[in-house]
């Protein structure tokens, strides 16, 4: 987790509204970077202004829909994450520039390194918010870790980045809206269907 969520945490400051504020999203999402720089060995290069502008069309659109969230707040945590991955899927701020010599493409931290990041930011996001707020503990879902979910997720994005709310939630263990992602709608979550992809790309090739 970047460590600007840890010093949220020690200063009592509730996530939610810490990550509303543009010089706290940009320091917690270069750290985000720099920590998965460490670990996978892959080179990044970061556009400052892109990231800015990211988190301007975040916030608007943030501001657009929070009022439905008083209907299902737990929800809407998870839908505000989808959207964060959504502009940055959009505004791509983030390029690779190098991996490690034999690096394995089956893993989705090589296979799509920038869109590895935008998942891991958004996904220690959600999870902070729903620690801090609900006490929920984290948890690892296989699809994470499955290149064919990975190689949809990227097919799929690069056509709507909309989609990115909807991969997020399976990412997250939960179902996906994949009809229509971008409109937030209180709901029962439930675990997703572990072959969701099918449904999607496999159908309309």
């Amino acid at each position: 987790m970047s460590k600007a969520l840890k010093r949220d945490d020690a200063t009592h400051r509730p996530i939610r509204k810490s990550v509303r504020r543009l010089r706290w999203f940009r320091t917690s999402f270069a750290e985000q970077v720099e920590k998965i720089a460490a670990e996978t060995g892959v080179d990044y290069a970061l556009d400052d202004a892109k990231v800015a502008a990211a988190f301007l069309d975040w916030l608007r659109a943030f501001d657009a829909q929070k009022g439905g969230a008083a209907e299902d707040r737990r929800a809407f945590v998870g839908f505000s994450a989808g959207l964060m991955l959504r502009m940055l899927l959009k505004h791509r701020p983030l390029s690779a520039t190098g991996r490690p010599e034999g690096a394995d493409m089956s893993n989705p931290a090589y296979f799509w390194p920038e869109g590895y990041v935008y998942v891991a930011y958004c996904l220690n996001i959600r999870s902070a918010v729903l620690e801090q707020d609900f006490h929920e503990d984290r948890r690892v879902v296989p699809a994470l870790g499955e290149i064919r979910a990975w190689w949809s997720f990227r097919e799929n994005v690069s056509q709507d980045p909309s989609l990115g709310i909807a991969f997020l939630d399976l990412f997250a263990g939960e179902e996906p809206d994949w009809e229509t992602p971008e409109v937030f709608q209180a709901k029962n979550l439930t675990l997703a269907a572990p072959r969701f992809y099918e449904r999607r790309v496999i159908a309309e090739e």
